[in-house]
């Protein structure tokens, strides 16, 4: 590819890579590209350029258009899954008994599904992601890593990477090549439905709650959704875990004021994004077990394209519950790790277990209830491309790196009826293939954007 001979005239010329490298920094600073550092997480005094990639990666244009297709058949997927209680009650029986996260958002759950739910609308932003496995026969595939429905971050600041990106290909003599970067909008996108869903809950001085950690890395992505929605003139508030401790309360009709705890905003009139029940939806079991036969088939009955679409991005997903089933899977994980993930059932980055150390977790619980907390995935094997990895504080040198293509979706329910639901977006986080996990704010991946091939 042409961009693999530039990089290799770069390496060649220093003096060349360092103007490049000093000129994307100033461009990513002049489009806003910054995140708060980790020396001084809460405040915006002394920011950084966010991590990103000196080039976009390239990327297979129909596996991009395959992702995005599927898009929006995940949303109705997830908001089918959120409103079966029978499904999520047996999909997640053994998990909970394992598993004490996923056990109190299910004691939530069944507390709100017991009074009966106060709100009929519902907000999912989701992001599905997925990397392109490379097959021993030369071909490559889809394969699903996840969908996120709660961490489902990244939009906000690295909107105009790129801008940045085709700047970067045009400085080089890549012209034509930078036309294959595709645009995005994905703020605009995600904040169209919370607009929708404040305007369907129908009071003027509603206000739209973001509840925040105390430390806030990311809280100038926050800043772009806030101004989307301002635009628009939505009012925004900002409230910290241990604030809606002391001053939650909800009035006699259930209107919230300031979220008290979880509970306390599922049993009231606010708009959740995600409610429990979505919330729930995307668990690693729930990804199992919508692998097995049959199951996708209950939730698109009569699509059977659909089906097949989205049964064609699954990679091996075997379960861990105790019985034969689970014995084999624990068998195959031990005999052979190196082929497999281990995942625990958490979204973000920094939580999946590979290799030696899946022996040493699963050899600890093999004989008790414990190991239903997790599912085992077939690894995918994506293609290393070379790229440079631009961070603060870090040296400049050229890595093999694999890349993770995100896709986001929004809808907003009201009822049952879908009044939304959309495809509204995409990110590319790129990783050194040094590193089995990734994150952007575990510091592990950066910001990229595809070239379409």
């Amino acid at each position: 590819m042409a961009t693999t001979e530039i990089l290799e005239q770069l390496i060649k010329d220093p003096d060349k890579l360092k103007n490049l490298v000093d000129e994307v920094k100033d461009l990513a600073f002049l489009y806003g590209i910054v995140f708060r550092t980790h020396e001084t997480p809460n405040s915006s005094e002394v920011v950084t350029y966010a991590p990103f990639t000196l080039f976009p990666s390239p990327f297979p244009k129909a596996a991009f258009l395959q992702a995005l297709a599927l898009q929006t058949h995940f949303n109705t997927l997830v908001n089918k899954i959120s409103q079966d209680p029978d499904f999520l009650e047996e999909a997640l029986a053994g998990t909970v008994q394992a598993d004490d996260f996923t056990a109190k958002l299910f004691d939530i759950y069944r507390k709100v599904q017991q009074e009966g739910r106060t709100q009929s609308i519902v907000v999912g932003l989701n992001r599905s992601d997925y990397m392109v496995d490379q097959r021993e026969d030369g071909t490559v595939s889809l394969k699903q890593i996840e969908i996120n429905t709660i961490s489902a971050g990244g939009f906000g600041v690295s909107d105009r990477l790129s801008v940045v990106h085709r700047h970067v290909l045009k400085s080089v003599g890549l012209l034509e090549e930078s036309r294959s970067v595709p645009d995005n909008n994905r703020t605009p996108g995600m904040c169209a439905a919370l607009a929708k869903a404040w305007e369907l809950y129908g009071e003027r001085r509603a206000v739209i709650l973001f509840l925040v950690e105390d430390i806030e890395l990311s809280k100038l992505s926050h800043r772009y959704i806030e101004k989307e929605l301002w635009k628009r003139n939505i009012p925004v508030i900002r409230r910290k875990f241990d604030e809606v401790s002391r001053n939650g309360s909800l009035n006699a009709d259930k209107r919230l004021f300031i979220w008290d705890a979880r509970l306390l905003m599922e049993r009231s009139r606010a708009v959740k994004c995600p409610d429990i029940s979505t919330h729930l939806a995307g668990t690693k079991k729930v990804q199992q077990v919508l692998a097995r036969p049959g199951v996708l088939e209950k939730f698109f009955p009569d699509q059977l394209q659909v089906v097949e679409q989205i049964r064609a991005t699954f990679a091996g997903l075997y379960t861990l519950d105790l019985g034969p089933e689970g014995d084999k899977t624990l068998t195959m994980a031990l005999t052979a790790p190196e082929r497999f993930v281990l995942k625990p059932q958490r979204e973000g980055g920094g939580n999946n277990i590979y290799g030696s150390e899946i022996c040493q977790v699963l050899q600890g619980v093999k004989d008790s209830t414990a190991r239903m907390a997790y599912i085992l995935m077939d690894k995918i094997n994506p293609t290393p491309v070379q790229n440079y990895l631009l961070s603060r504080g870090t040296p400049l040198k050229i890595t093999n790196c694999l890349s993770e293509l995100g896709v986001f979706g929004a809808y907003v329910r009201q009822g049952k009826e879908m009044v939304m639901n959309e495809c509204v977006g995409h990110l590319l986080k790129t990783k050194s293939s040094e590193h089995s996990d990734g994150g952007i704010q575990a510091g592990v991946s950066f910001l990229d954007n595809p070239l379409l091939v």
